[in-house]
């Protein structure tokens, strides 16, 4: 007995406390066995893409979650997302797991601080049950979704729920008087319409094109802009034919941009006519998006959209009185009030909880009605943990991915302390993280490594933190313990300056900016001081307008980051120093396994035309198009060129299997058949960029892409790797190698929001070098930054503060590095001037 009971490896790692993974072999983890300490703190670290979020999500989550999915009823198991099956031989003293993994902002501008903490549905139920409904109500007669402008039960008709009107003026449509309608005076009205339609249509009417606007008649200006769809009679003449009648309908400039806006399918098109209309709180709801009788009931005095309006501070204090009475019907209230109610006092005690963990990792200062596209991934990510600990979960594994990403180093103590609770409730906190200073907080730290890719996925060391000293092949080691030596060049001196004047938007209030050109400069502050609505939004939309032409575009399928009314610039200087402007953040570069690294940096056209000029191509008359897996013709038309496909198991967690015919290659056999220096095209597509920038360097077009693929630290990714598969930091350095490799000439100014996100300290100093790199070709880069030592190595520091919220929104201190660290109001000088000790 005593000899069965030693063998039992599951008994075993139960009694010794410890997760016990043998044969991890997924992605590049190399047939891994680890001992990891449960009810403790323990780090992960390695380089990007050394395999470390393989080991701790792809291999240790996902098994605990397809256990947990083997414990569901079959019918059940169909209606939930499920993972993928590991490969791993075993784990043996797992328990349940929750995964917190970063996630940019939400898609849709609907999205909030309060759907996306569930305290909205708190608060509706709130004011549906214990709110105080005028005299000529029924208490309790509205359901929850009557106080939600997500719900047509609840949405104001006129706005449909998004408490912004958008109308039109003369002014609006026609911002130079002076120009006559030959010229273009009715701005807001299409190219083509405005050169044949309109023009045409108004001469055949009797007006005339060529007077300045503000010459015309106000009824005719007014019938032009204003009237609705008219019936109109014209003669169109045709080309060598007799000229017809043609019976059509008239448009007015206002019927133009407000059905544009309703029914364009195009972000870019509803963006520019936009920017012919007035936009301000609805005249209906006043701006919170809710029909009257939803309004109309309040709780302590104010509406819903009041309170949802309130920091989440100034909320707490409004229902403690409620939520601190002992008893229902303490409190003398109007008839009608349903607030001393034991529901009120109920809903009001939860909801007091949770702000209290909220305003205690330092989100006081955000509002339930905070949309979530505005928010900075820290609160993001502190939202979600707050949630988690509210929970009240016990004996379970949190798999956080880099919990400090986002953080100043102010706001990441708060966090250490939050990440301890989860622990002293009764849990294993597991962390993917970059940030030395939470790796030294945590109780074990797993080392993976010694690179990325093929040159990772070994455990180099498991155990306590100082045991990593000891690990002379550990990339971390260095950062760690304080060995890693920063060298940066010498400081650029700005000599030409970007000038705002009047920002408004969100917290930021009349403020005035100055951004120097032709150097690197860091914008750094705690969370919510401002720093991306200054230079993501601000910047972003009024620089690009002026030089683009037009406004960023959000990407496919998302909305716009912002839809504030009230934002401003009342002046800008210095554009004339500036050619082009480019964005480079952590969005995807594509939406589906289609998309991928060799086809979004343009070098695998390079390669098919390549595979097209070898003799065997040539005689067989194949193109370049031949090479394509997306097209018909060369490739597999089983799986369409997608290389594997979709395996339905009934109950069982769907999942993909490679293609039967092509075995994963995406092309036919005829296509394979054409090789280069041995290979085909699906080998290339098959190698890692270290591989691939050795295998192609005598083809110029690839070889330059590839070089910079290298020097930003992505040697590990695969070509074909899908674009679904890659992180918003390796999608960011992607979009920055396609950037580098291009050859312009000009002024570019290039803005980057948090690019560290996701690096390892080691290939932090490869993006810095890259940065550089731009400047010294004489751009101008500006990153939003938490890291220190990126801000220590930049010419210019612009910090903001000094907290977040309507406490921020000011720039404290703007100069060099170290006349930042000088600064006494700052709170980042402290972090600062620790970072500058590190510079060579």
């Amino acid at each position: 007995m005593m000899s069965s009971v030693k063998s039992n490896p599951v008994q075993a790692s139960t009694r010794n406390g410890m997760v016990s993974v043998r044969g991890a072999q997924e992605n590049n983890l190399r047939n891994v066995d680890v001992d990891v300490p449960r009810d403790a703190i323990v780090a992960f670290t390695g380089v990007s893409g050394s395999g470390k979020s393989s080991l701790a999500f792809g291999t240790i989550y996902a098994e605990a979650q397809r256990r947990y999915f083997e414990s569901v009823a079959p019918y059940a198991r169909r209606l939930l997302s499920q993972g993928h099956n590991p490969k791993v031989e075993e784990i043996t003293g797992l328990p349940p797991a929750v995964a917190l993994q970063q996630r940019r902002g939400a898609p849709s501008s609907r999205s909030t601080v309060g759907t996306l903490t569930t305290l909205s549905n708190s608060m509706r139920m709130l004011f549906s049950r214990g709110g105080t409904y005028p005299a000529d109500a029924e208490p309790g007669s509205l359901d929850s979704d009557a106080f939600s402008p997500n719900t047509a039960a609840g949405a104001c008709r006129e706005c449909s729920g998004l408490g912004i009107a958008h109308t039109v003026t003369e002014d609006s449509l026609v911002p130079d008087p002076s120009l006559t309608i030959r010229e273009g005076a009715i701005a807001a009205w299409p190219g083509a319409w405005q050169g044949k339609n309109l023009r045409d249509i108004l001469i055949q009417l009797g007006y005339d094109v060529d007077v300045p606007w503000k010459k015309l008649p106000k009824k005719d200006r007014d019938w032009i802009l204003f009237t609705d769809e008219q019936p109109v009679v014209m003669i169109t003449p045709q080309r060598d034919r007799v000229a017809k009648p043609y019976k059509g309908r008239f448009w007015s400039a206002k019927s133009y941009v407000m059905h544009t806006l309703a029914d364009s399918g195009s972000a870019q098109m509803r963006e520019r006519v936009l920017a012919y209309m007035v936009s301000g709180p609805c005249p209906v709801c006043g701006g919170a998006g809710l029909r009257p009788e939803a309004l109309a009931v309040t709780f302590a005095g104010r509406n819903i959209a009041e309170l949802n309006g309130a920091t989440l501070a100034e909320l707490a204090e409004i229902i403690r009185p409620t939520a601190e009475l002992k008893s229902a019907g303490t409190a003398s209230r109007a008839a009608a009030s349903n607030e001393d109610t034991e529901v009120a006092v109920t809903i009001t005690r939860d909801l007091l909880g949770r702000l209290e963990i909220l305003t205690g990792l330092g989100l006081g200062y955000l509002s339930l009605s905070r949309a979530t596209p505005t928010l900075s991934p820290g609160e993001m990510q502190r939202l979600r943990i707050a949630t988690q600990l509210r929970s009240g979960l016990f004996g379970v594994i949190y798999v956080l991915d880099e919990p400090s990403a986002g953080l100043h180093p102010a706001d990441a103590e708060p966090l250490l302390t939050v990440l301890q609770e989860l622990k002293d409730a009764g849990n294993s906190v597991f962390v993917v993280e970059h940030n030395m200073d939470v790796v030294r907080s945590a109780e074990w730290i797993v080392d993976v490594g010694p690179q990325a890719g093929d040159g990772g996925g070994t455990v180099l060391y498991s155990g306590p933190v100082e045991g990593l000293a000891k690990v002379r092949d550990s990339a971390t080691r260095p950062f760690l313990f304080g060995e890693a030596r920063d060298v940066r060049p010498p400081r650029r001196v700005p000599e030409q300056w970007l000038s705002l004047k009047g920002i408004t938007r969100h917290n930021l209030r009349e403020l005035d900016a100055e951004i120097p050109l032709g150097v690197l400069t860091a914008v750094t502050g705690v969370s919510g001081s401002g720093k991306s609505t200054l230079v993501s939004q601000v910047l972003a939309e009024t620089v690009g307008s002026k030089v683009n032409g037009a406004a960023p575009e959000p990407a496919d399928g998302e909305e716009a980051e912002d839809n504030d009314p009230g934002a401003k610039v009342r002046g800008i200087a210095g554009l004339e120093h500036l050619d082009r402007l480019v964005r480079v953040d952590q969005r995807p570069i594509g939406r589906t396994p289609r998309s991928n690294l060799a086809t979004y940096t343009g070098l695998f056209d390079a390669v098919r035309k390549l595979y097209a000029s070898t003799d065997e191509a040539r005689a067989r008359g194949y193109t370049a198009g031949r090479f394509s897996f997306n097209v018909a013709g060369g490739r597999c038309e089983t799986c369409q060129g997608e290389g594997f496909l979709a395996v339905e198991l009934l109950f069982l967690p769907g999942t993909y299997g490679p293609c039967p015919v092509c075995h994963g290659a995406r092309y036919n056999e005829e296509t394979l058949e054409v090789t280069y220096r041995g290979k085909s095209i699906a080998d290339v597509l098959g190698m890692r960029v270290e591989s691939a920038a050795e295998f192609l360097a005598d083809v110029p077009a690839a070889a330059r892409s590839l070089r910079t693929l290298l020097d930003v630290g992505l040697g590990y990714l695969r070509l074909g790797q899908p674009a679904t598969e890659l992180s918003g930091g390796e999608a960011q350095r992607i979009k920055l190698a396609t950037e580098l490799q291009r050859a312009r000439r000009g002024h570019t100014l290039y803005l980057l929001d948090e690019p560290t996100t996701g690096l390892h300290p080691q290939d932090v100093q490869l993006l810095l070098a890259q940065l550089n790199r731009l400047v010294d070709a004489g751009n101008t880069v500006v990153v939003v930054e938490h890291s220190m030592n990126v801000v220590a190595s930049a010419d210019w520091v612009i910090d903001m503060g000094p907290s977040g919220g309507e406490e921020g929104g000011r720039i404290i201190c703007a100069g060099t590095a170290a006349d930042v660290a000088g600064c006494d109001a700052s709170r980042t000088a402290p972090y600062l001037a620790a970072a500058l000790k590190t510079l060579g």
